[in-house]
């Protein structure tokens, strides 16, 4: 099994006690991920964050829904926090998220370590779409976060509202 290693840097023109609370909010993750993604929080509203945390969602992988579990490992607010995979589609899925003043802004940093199941058929999934479509999920969330032009509404404006 070869473990995979997404890492992943954005600069955010909003400050550090604005962004993290933000980010550290699992009720966001619909507005973080693409509609093709097919992304449900099913975990009671609000959700406080806190190491063991467990946030339950469902996902679309290739049109099928999936559910996914994950704990926050580690949380060490206003600079980072982890989330593991405890069910879900990968075989091991571990997210470092770390957040840095830099300026009037923030530096995002993730670095997500995975493993792809079933063995050649998933490198060869991986090669094929894998790999691919994290990096889209990705690139879908820095625009959006490019696109928020008042950080102080964010957390009222509906999914998919740029603020």
């Amino acid at each position: 099994m070869k473990t995979h290693l997404l890492k992943r840097e954005q600069y955010i023109d909003a400050p550090l006690d604005v962004v993290f609370p933000f980010f550290s909010r699992p009720e966001n993750l619909e507005r973080l991920t693409p509609d093709f993604m097919g992304m449900k929080v099913l975990t009671p509203q609000p959700i406080p964050m806190h190491v063991g945390a467990i946030i339950d969602y469902t996902v679309s992988v290739n049109g099928l829904p999936m559910r996914w579990t994950t704990c926050i490992s580690e949380y060490d607010p206003p600079h980072r926090f982890v989330d593991v995979q405890l069910k879900g589609p990968y075989s091991f899925w571990h997210h470092t998220h770390t957040f840095e003043s830099e300026g009037d802004g923030t530096r995002i940093h993730d670095e997500v370590r995975y493993v792809v199941p079933f063995g050649p058929f998933g490198a060869i999934a991986h090669g094929l779409m894998i790999k691919r479509q994290l990096n889209t999920i990705f690139a879908y969330r820095e625009t959006f976060l490019e696109s928020i032009e008042d950080w102080s509404t964010l957390n009222d404006a509906p999914r998919g509202a740029t603020a």
